[in-house]
């Protein structure tokens, strides 16, 4: 796998439904190499710290591949960093992509920690308030990272796996048993995620 577009963002504020509402949603690529800490990546900012950033989900990689599917639901050609995300990665497959599972990027360590789940914020960023619906039912929201070792990346970095979890679930299969009520091993796929050390808390509530 490899990093094509490193993308960032400062809090912007923008209306919705009559309010003003801050968001660090419109990521744009970065030219050059950037710091990444525990907290997250150089130059990025998240309005909504419950939702968005902090140690379980300081990076968010999304895979290039999808971009083809959403260009044409929106029927334009969206720029990398759209969906909002720190990494977009070419082969960054959330049926492959398992909880646990450990990447060194640039001279940093990343950790897979839990699903995407969007929020109306992605509708707004995108021109569709209907779009976090269809993200969530299309099932392949990406990926959230914590950082095991803080360092630098850029452009080009390939991202490549060092360690994985025995008996782990896959990001696609821990959202569909969370989020697609035809997803018959639901039962299976929680009990095994409860049993995973490195599954965020935010999803550890959400699996009991």
């Amino acid at each position: 796998m490899q990093l094509v577009s490193l993308n960032v963002s400062t809090c912007q504020t923008i209306e919705y439904n009559g309010k003003q509402v801050a968001t660090g949603i419109f990521k744009t690529p970065a030219a050059q190499p950037l710091q990444v800490s525990f907290q997250g990546i150089e130059g990025d900012e998240q309005a909504d710290l419950v939702n968005h950033g902090g140690s379980h989900k300081a990076v968010y990689g999304f895979c290039t591949s999808h971009y083809s599917h959403w260009n044409n639901v929106i029927q334009r050609n969206i720029s990398w960093g759209a969906f909002g995300e720190n990494l977009s990665v070419d082969s960054l497959s959330e049926g492959s992509i398992f909880i646990g599972d450990q990447f060194s990027v640039g001279s940093c360590v990343l950790e897979v920690s839990q699903p995407r789940v969007p929020c109306f914020k992605l509708g707004v960023a995108l021109g569709d308030k209907t779009l976090p619906k269809q993200f969530t039912a299309h099932g392949r929201t990406g990926v959230y990272f914590r950082v095991l070792r803080e360092g630098t990346i850029q452009v080009g970095d390939a991202l490549t796996k060092i360690h994985g979890v025995e008996n782990s679930v896959s990001i696609e299969s821990l959202f569909r048993a969370k989020f697609d009520k035809s997803f018959d091993e639901k039962a299976f796929v929680f009990s095994k995620a409860r049993q995973l050390v490195a599954l965020a808390p935010e999803w550890q509530e959400k699996v009991r």
